[in-house]
């Protein structure tokens, strides 16, 4: 099928009767099957259907679902924003008579619902206008081809559905018939101004090729290229990736040409790179000598494909090169450079995973993580590679995500609550930091991307859990001896029970660590009263939830395991006393302020602490 989806769909099944439908839908696509557990023989089942199709529509995963309609809607309502963004929606009949596209058509959701009914012998239900009356979205352009004034498309299609008429320049990409009309569309390489009359379409079929010195200034690489550009009458939307030596994957300025060009950027190694010797223009012996091939800016363009079209041209730090090819280059070569994502899934459960940790999860090639916290993904790990280390493994778990990713892979390190506090976040940056002689990591592992994604970390689940108990200052402390000295621990809970903060403790316990929480208690009650509200949160956000709270004096040790936070609170801290049971709060001073005149008390004349409720319009 020739749908451009840079992720793979997934199609839904939610009862037997579709299952025949839906396999068909996913062979053609070569898209995974989820199917409705107990009434599905699918591969990967989910139990609710609504939550699972906002999760994947949160990933930004395409969705096709044998299905009503109605459930797709009501499932990714919550979620609509940026309809340029959305990914396709698809519902498709049971019976498979009726392919309908409900989101996504900027993303190619009527292209693909097209496809799906050549496959099923269906009726494709497009409800756009542009395409109903148009016989093309003209905003969408085939694979291969890029628009390079989006902006006036909405205009342009609106005058050809009133009747402007339509003329071609060029390359006649939709297929549609030229009437001579008011509305041209150009195809051409050439940089020409688009406007609202004139949609202007470029065939990717240019390969860039550049080499730069170390820490070249990423300013003299693009002026470089813009340069050469403008002497060739060549437009930036005709370029379809930017290639160079995989040595280069790190530097600055390829990294933000690329993102200014908005194509990919593609790696080859130095042997890779000198099978194109005989066909360079302008071969080095130096640049031989120094990374081994002859030529990087010219050497990369043809690996990349096509034919020379502009010898390399040298700055005093950069070179770029091009090649041209006879047809848009959508299948790329080399490799793309390797991506670490960082990722804090939160407590486990979806509705408290961040979208774009979701988006993270779903675009990786792998997953690498504790086991456990892999599973609680889901359906959303299902078909990824995934290798599961031990607790205790850390080092060794990050080490091999660092090296995979080393590798030109997009993987995903998933960790529970936020990836950055008491995670995998830090070590991962320390092994990149650690010298070649401190068992740090390859010189490739250094060259990757990587990125962290916050999560909603057990503090913030468990503060939710109780209400607002980290409204004032507050601190976390992990009471694990293992990686840090006990004298050091002890000391900061003297500092932080002095200081009066509301304190998170991380680690409380494990099984051979059973002295620390008692001893932190002992610390604090030297220093707030017997009657400081505690809280203990286990298994957050999980069916096996448990929520209690304790005066300080009664916390006990026996009552707190791994899985619990332990959440205790300054001498301000109070519970309040609410219908749906008790709720701990860490007010911030706002009464002090207004008492004692440190705000204009005019605008508060209505309120003091005792007060009823106010309503609205008196606050007003």
């Amino acid at each position: 099928m020739a749908v451009d989806l840079s992720v793979t769909p997934v199609v839904l099944c939610l009862n037997r009767s579709g299952e025949p439908v839906a396999a068909r839908i996913a062979d053609a696509l070569g898209a995974q099957l989820h199917g409705r557990a107990g009434r599905t023989d699918a591969p990967v089942q989910f139990a609710n259907a609504l939550a699972h199709a906002r999760d994947l529509f949160a990933a930004g995963v395409p969705i096709i679902g044998v299905c009503a309609s109605g459930i797709l809607i009501r499932a990714v309502a919550p979620l609509l924003a940026d309809k340029r963004h959305e990914p396709p929606v698809l519902s498709v009949s049971d019976d498979g008579e009726v392919v309908i596209p409900l989101l996504g058509g900027h993303r190619g959701a009527n292209r693909l619902a097209r496809d799906i009914a050549a496959v099923l012998g269906a009726k494709a239900a497009v409800t756009t206008a542009g395409d109903l009356a148009i016989g093309a979205a003209l905003d969408v352009p085939p694979s291969g081809y890029r628009l390079a004034n989006p902006e006036d498309a909405k205009e342009a299609m609106a005058a050809l559905l009133a009747g402007a008429g339509v003329r071609i320049s060029g390359e006649n990409i939709f297929g549609l018939e030229d009437t001579g009309g008011e509305v041209e569309l150009v195809v051409t390489t050439e940089p020409v101004q688009g406007s609202a009359t004139r949609l202007v379409y470029h065939p990717q079929v240019f390969a860039l090729g550049a080499g730069c010195a170390r820490n070249a200034d990423p300013v003299e690489l693009a002026a470089n290229l813009d340069a050469v550009l403008a002497t060739h009458k060549i437009a930036r939307g005709a370029i379809a990736s930017l290639n160079t030596l995989d040595l280069k994957g790190d530097e600055p300025a390829m990294n933000q040409l690329a993102k200014a060009l908005d194509v990919p950027l593609r790696l080859f190694t130095a042997a890779q790179l000198e099978t194109q010797a005989a066909r360079l223009a302008s071969p080095s012996e130096v640049v031989f000598a120094e990374v081994g091939c002859h030529g990087v800016a010219e050497g990369a363009a043809l690996a990349a494909g096509g034919a020379l079209a502009v010898e390399k041209v040298k700055t005093g730090a950069t070179t770029v090169a091009l090649t041209r090819a006879d047809a848009p280059l959508t299948q790329l070569k080399g490799r793309a450079r390797g991506r670490l994502s960082v990722v804090g899934i939160g407590p486990g459960q979806a509705s408290w995973r961040t979208p774009e940790v979701s988006q993270l999860v779903a675009q990786a090639d792998e997953l690498v993580g504790y086991g456990l916290y892999i599973d609680l993904l889901g359906p959303l790990a299902a078909g990824k590679i995934r290798s599961d280390f031990p607790l205790g493994g850390e080092e060794d778990r990050c080490r091999y995500a660092l090296e995979e990713a080393a590798k030109g892979k997009n993987v995903a390190l998933v960790c529970s609550g936020d990836a950055g506090i008491y995670a995998m976040g830090a070590l991962v940056f320390e092994l990149l930091d650690r010298g070649p002689d401190e068992h740090g990591v390859s010189d490739a592992a250094h060259r990757i991307e990587v990125i962290c994604s916050p999560g909603v970390s057990a503090l913030q689940g468990a503060a939710a859990r109780a209400g607002a108990p980290l409204g004032h200052d507050f601190c976390a402390i992990s009471l694990s001896d293992l990686l840090t000295p006990r004298e050091d621990i002890v000391r900061r809970l003297k500092a932080a029970a002095e200081g009066d903060f509301v304190i998170a403790f991380y680690n409380p316990v494990s099984k051979t660590r059973r002295t620390l929480l008692a001893e932190a208690r002992d610390i604090l009650l030297e220093h707030r009263p017997k009657d400081t509200p505690v809280m203990l949160a286990t298994n957050l956000g999980r069916a096996t939830e448990n929520v209690r709270y304790r005066r300080l004096e009664d916390l006990q040790v026996d009552e707190v395991d791994m899985l619990t936070v332990v959440l205790v609170g300054s001498s301000n801290s109070r519970i309040a006393r609410l219908g749906e049971g008790p709720r701990m709060f860490t007010p911030r001073g706002y009464a002090r302020r207004i008492d004692g005149d440190l705000v204009d008390k005019d605008r508060f004349d209505w309120w003091s602490p005792t007060s009823a409720p106010v309503t609205k319009e008196k606050a007003q």
